[in-house]
C-alpha cells in the first residue's frame, strides 16, 4: 500500500484505539477534608451529625474502618499521599511547612503523562513550598477556581483526575454557635474520654460537627454534577480525610484522634455495594492504588502498598492487619526548632509508640517559641484554653497531663479494653510479651525503609527550614468565597 495512505490510516488507527482506552479507563474524583475524624460520620456510627454524601458513597461502594493517616500532620500527610512514600524517606517534607525537591516522584504527574486532565481546588499539597524547589506546579496538579471550571477545560472523552481539598472542617471555620444554628444539639454530642465533658467543650464539638455537614454537602455538589452530566457512572470517588480533628489529642498526637481517618470508595459495576472492609489501609497507600486503577504500574521506590485487590475483591495479595505512623516537625514551637519525632505501630488490637526524644514537651513548648502560641503543636480550639486555663483543678489534671504533660520513652495501649488510649500500659510485666512483638515490628519497619533515626543521634529534621505559617494566599482566596 502507497506510504501517503497508509500513514494516515495509521494515525488514524492509533488515534481511535488512544479514544477507545479514553473511554475505558475511569474518570477518578479525590474527596479529601482537612482534618476530619473516622468518628464523625453517620456511616461510621456517629448519630447526630448529617453526612448523606459520604453515607451514599458507602452504601454505593466500599467503606474502611481500618483507615489511617501516616502522620497526624497535614503536610507530611500530603507528602506521603502523592508520593506513595513513608514520610520519613521525605528529607524536609516529613515536617510539616517544608520545600518539596523536585526529585520526588507525585503520582499526579504521572497521570497527567499518561493522558489524564489532572488538576486541584481547594487544599492540595499543604503547607509548604514547591515553587523554585525543583517544581513549577504543585503535587497536586493545576489549580482551578472550582469543579467546573476544570472540567470546561478538558479534551473530549479525556479521563479526568480531579483532587477537590475541602477545609470546610478546619478549626478557623468552628464558629461559636454554627451547630446549634444547624440544629446540632451540644446536649447530645459525644464527647470523648480524653476531653473534659464541659459545656464549652459540647459547644464547640457541634460547631465542628457542623462544618463536617457543610464539607459533605460541598463534595456533594460534584457529585450532583457529574450525576448531571452522566459521568458518575464511568467515575471512581475516593471521599476520606487527610487528619484527625483539631481537638486536644488531636492533630499533631500519634493516637487515634489524629490518625483515623474516614474513608469510603465508590466505583458502579467494580466495587460491591455496601461492603465493609476491616483490613488497614494507609492514606500512603493512596498513591499506588490510583496509579493502578488508572492503569498504571506503582514505582519501586514506593513503601506503600496498592489495596485495588480489596477493592475489587480479589484474594489479597498481602496481610493488612496493621499500619505505620511516625511524625517529625509539625509547627516549629520547641526552641532550637526542634522536632517531637515519634515512630509507631497501629494494629488491630494495640498501639504502640516510640517517643525518641522524650525530654521534649509532646504539645510544644509551654511557652510560645516561634508559631502558634504556648504548647503550640496542639492547635487553638476553644478547648484548648478551656483545660489550660482549668489546669491546675484536679478534675483537668488528667486532661491536662494527656494531652501537655511529657511522656515517656515508649507507650502502648490494649486497644480492646482502652479504645480510646486513655492508659499507657508500656511499663506493665502483663503485657512484656505484646511490647516486645510491636517494638520488633517497629524496628523492622525502621530497617526495611532505611529510616534516618536508626542513628539515635540523629536530629537533622530539626535543621530544616520552616515555612509552615498561616493559609497559602490561592487557598485563602478561595476560602473568602466560601459561605
Amino acid at each position: 500500500m502507497n506510504s501517503r495512505i497508509l500513514l494516515p490510516l495509521l494515525a488514524l488507527l492509533l488515534v481511535t484505539v488512544a479514544r477507545g482506552a479514553d473511554s475505558a479507563r475511569p474518570n477518578i474524583l479525590f474527596l479529601l477534608a482537612d482534618n476530619w475524624l473516622y468518628d464523625h460520620a453517620g456511616a461510621n456510627g456517629d448519630k447526630l451529625v448529617k453526612t448523606p454524601v459520604f453515607d451514599r458513597m458507602a452504601r454505593e461502594g466500599m467503606r474502611f474502618t481500618n483507615a489511617f493517616c501516616p502522620v497526624p500532620s497535614c503536610g507530611p500527610t500530603r507528602s506521603s499521599l502523592v508520593t506513595g512514600r513513608a514520610p520519613h524517606q521525605l528529607e524536609e517534607i516529613a515536617n510539616h511547612g517544608g520545600r518539596f525537591p523536585g526529585k520526588f516522584r507525585v503520582f499526579v504527574d504521572a497521570l497527567s503523562t499518561a493522558g489524564y486532565h489532572a488538576g486541584y481546588m481547594g487544599k492540595g499539597w499543604a503547607p509548604g513550598i514547591y515553587q523554585g524547589f525543583g517544581r513549577t506546579v504543585s503535587p497536586a496538579g493545576d489549580l482551578y477556581k472550582d469543579f467546573p471550571a476544570f472540567l470546561e477545560k478538558r479534551e473530549p472523552g479525556q479521563p479526568f483526575f480531579f483532587w477537590y481539598g475541602s477545609t470546610h472542617t478546619a478549626l478557623r471555620f468552628w464558629k461559636p454557635g454554627l451547630g446549634r444554628s444547624r440544629g446540632i444539639d451540644p446536649a447530645k454530642v459525644r464527647v470523648p474520654g480524653y476531653l473534659p465533658d464541659a459545656p464549652a467543650v459540647r459547644e464547640e464539638i457541634a460547631d465542628y460537627l457542623a462544618c463536617v455537614e457543610m464539607m459533605d454537602a460541598e463534595f456533594g455538589a460534584a457529585i450532583a454534577l457529574l450525576e448531571k452530566n452522566g459521568e458518575l457512572a464511568n467515575t471512581i470517588v475516593i471521599h476520606t480525610s487527610d487528619n484527625g480533628w483539631q481537638m486536644p489529642r488531636g492533630l499533631g498526637s500519634v493516637h487515634d484522634a489524629g490518625l483515623h481517618v474516614p474513608l469510603a470508595v465508590r466505583w458502579p459495576g467494580r466495587i460491591a455495594a455496601g461492603r465493609v472492609v476491616e483490613d488497614f489501609v494507609s492514606v500512603t497507600d493512596y498513591a499506588p492504588t490510583i496509579l493502578e486503577l488508572a492503569g498504571l504500574r506503582p514505582w519501586p521506590e514506593m513503601t506503600a502498598r496498592s489495596f485495588v485487590d480489596l477493592l475489587l475483591g480479589k484474594p489479597a495479595g498481602v496481610v493488612r492487619d496493621h499500619v505505620f505512623v511516625e511524625r517529625e516537625r509539625h509547627a516549629n514551637v520547641r526552641r532550637g526548632d526542634q522536632s517531637y519525632p515519634v515512630r509507631g505501630v497501629r494494629s488491630r488490637d494495640f498501639l504502640y509508640l516510640r517517643n525518641l526524644r522524650p525530654n521534649r514537651w509532646p504539645g510544644g513548648d509551654p511557652i510560645v517559641y516561634l508559631a502558634v502560641g504556648d504548647y503550640g503543636d496542639v492547635d487553638p480550639s476553644r478547648t484548648k484554653q478551656y483545660i489550660l486555663d482549668h489546669r491546675t483543678e484536679p478534675g483537668m489534671q488528667p486532661y491536662f497531663a494527656l494531652s501537655f504533660k511529657k511522656r515517656p520513652a515508649e507507650e502502648l495501649y490494649d486497644l480492646r479494653r482502652d479504645p480510646e488510649q486513655l492508659k499507657n500500659i508500656a511499663a506493665d510485666p502483663a503485657y512484656a510479651e505484646a511490647l516486645r512483638q510491636q517494638r520488633a515490628r517497629v524496628d523492622g519497619w525502621m530497617k526495611a525503609t532505611a529510616d534516618p533515626r536508626l542513628d539515635p543521634t540523629f536530629d537533622d529534621f530539626d535543621k530544616y527550614p520552616y515555612f509552615g505559617g498561616g493559609v497559602a494566599p490561592e487557598l485563602r482566596a478561595w476560602e473568602a468565597e466560601k459561605p
